[in-house]
């Protein structure tokens, strides 16, 4: 897996769209509201789905102890993406991305909170999220299931199922076909340079695509 995952680390996101569009895949796009922290940085790898709710009567300790157990069960090599159901308070932030980083976790995708943005910027653990708010799950969420199918919004992502993602969004990549999508994400990459060649070069736009199929 270590090849694999840098040879997508080498692909764009936006190549492997389109491979997966003209494979006739669809609903593997997620939702423009998931941002990076850091734009300049790459993610990329089989994720490990986390999912959770609100639980207001839930004490402090309860959901630490949850909350704990939760981050002692993450897998090295994999990408922490949860569905936490809730728009009011951070799933990640310092000390849990610290507890990820050193466990080998490649990074986190979250359709919800995020907090200690600078501290998790300066440990460079790449992270995803939908919102940022100084509030946290003590007392107030709990984990519900994990390596259990999630939903965010049209996109269902499997436990194992790839997140590739930099500056322009994130997708989802289905787990059987991860190595024949890369594949050809690398070959289109190549006939785009061909195309940019060309286009440098003079030719015209229409002429490019025409000669190589792509553009």
């Amino acid at each position: 897996m270590t090849d694999l995952l840098a040879r997508a680390r080498g692909c764009y996101t936006s190549v492997l769209h389109d491979v997966m569009r003209a494979m006739g895949l669809r609903n593997f796009t997620l939702p423009p509201r998931i941002r990076p922290l850091d734009p300049a940085g790459v993610l990329a790898g089989p994720a490990f789905t986390v999912e959770g709710r609100i639980d207001e009567t839930a004490g402090a300790h309860e959901t630490l102890l949850a909350w704990t157990g939760l981050l002692s069960r993450a897998r090295p090599g994999h990408v922490w993406t949860a569905q936490p159901h809730d728009r009011t308070v951070a799933q990640m932030g310092e000390l849990s991305a610290e507890t990820l980083h050193r466990k080998g976790v490649l990074g986190c995708v979250i359709d919800g909170g995020l907090r200690d943005a600078n501290f998790i910027l300066r440990l460079g653990f790449p992270c995803w999220g939908s919102f940022h708010t100084p509030r946290d799950v003590v007392g107030m969420w709990l984990p519900t299931g994990t390596d259990v199918p999630i939903q965010i919004d049209d996109v269902r992502i499997e436990p194992g199922d790839w997140l590739h993602g930099d500056r322009d969004g994130m997708v989802r990549i289905p787990a059987a076909r991860v190595a024949e999508v890369i594949e050809q994400g690398e070959t289109a990459m190549a006939t785009e340079s061909l195309v940019r060649k060309a286009i440098l070069a003079g030719m015209d736009p229409q002429e490019a695509y025409l000669r190589h199929g792509k553009f």
